[in-house]
């Protein structure tokens, strides 16, 4: 039996998947790689709303920014006068006078994504404090001097325009959908490999002459549906339990399969 035809049964014809042991483990990881990248559009999806979000909200910031210059390092507004300025996705505070930290802009994050503080010397982005954002990025908080050669000629008529013209380059967007590739895979080889052990099990006591790899084949092939409706039902629930979803289901299917697999013979008595 192909690849393609051995897909087209994950689908439809469970029992026939008894064939999906004969196929090389090369081919079968690709497969598992092609489900990853479909569990990735929810992902991705969620994420540019998240951006969109961000650049609506930097728009709204952006009519409230007053005019300022950067001299000596340090902030220059003509009306010296600080605010804090929270949308739903951003905490933005603007501080010439010094009265604020970058601790204190950490510290702000309470269910936002983002807190920006032009402070007087330094601008300060603080990031949620997430094992993702320690993972990829080692820090969750950065602070640039004023007398850095991008931000030295900031002004307050350039930043409003900045953030009110800004857009999503495509290169983020494929950056992102690549990114998410990465747990979208690593979400799917745990579940798999904790249904495996419940499925080779199940097929031992069925007496199927069958490895543990020979399993692990069939049951890339046997999550193939639910993957699918997991997919599907991350759109509309985002908090949806994935993981025992499909290991669950790819058992029920795994169980499809078993009854087609040669059995050992036990020894007479």
């Amino acid at each position: 039996m192909t690849t393609k035809q051995l897909i087209v049964s994950s689908f439809a014809r469970f029992t026939e998947l008894k064939n999906a042991k004969n196929v090389s483990f090369g081919k079968s990881l690709v497969y598992l790689l092609c489900l990853s990248i479909l569990m990735a559009l929810p992902i991705s999806y969620q994420i540019f709303q998240v951006l969109d979000t961000i650049k609506s909200d930097g728009q709204k910031i952006a009519s409230e920014i007053p005019d300022f210059t950067i001299h000596d390092g340090q902030i220059d507004s003509t009306t010296n006068e600080g605010f804090i300025y929270q949308t739903d996705s951003i905490i933005f505070t603007f501080d010439p006078e010094g009265k604020r930290t970058p601790e204190d802009i950490s510290s702000d994050l309470i269910g936002n994504f983002l807190s920006v503080g032009l402070l007087k010397d330094k601008l300060v982005l603080a990031l949620p404090n997430s094992g993702t954002t320690s993972a990829l990025l080692n820090n969750n908080q950065f602070e640039l001097e004023y007398t850095n050669s991008a931000l030295k000629n900031l002004t307050g008529d350039s930043l409003r325009s900045t953030l009110s013209e800004a857009t999503i380059p495509f290169w983020i967007k494929a950056l992102v959908f690549l990114i998410s590739i990465y747990p979208s895979f690593l979400n799917l080889i745990i579940t798999l490999l904790m249904a495996n052990f419940a499925a080779y099990v199940y097929a031992r006591l069925r007496l199927a002459k069958v490895t543990f790899l020979d399993c692990l084949k069939t049951m890339i092939y046997a999550i193939s549906l639910p993957t699918v409706i997991a997919t599907v039902l991350m759109i509309f629930l985002p908090a949806f339990d994935t993981t025992a979803f499909i290991a669950f289901a790819g058992i029920f299917i795994f169980a499809q399969a078993v009854k087609g697999w040669p059995k050992m013979q036990l020894p007479k008595q």
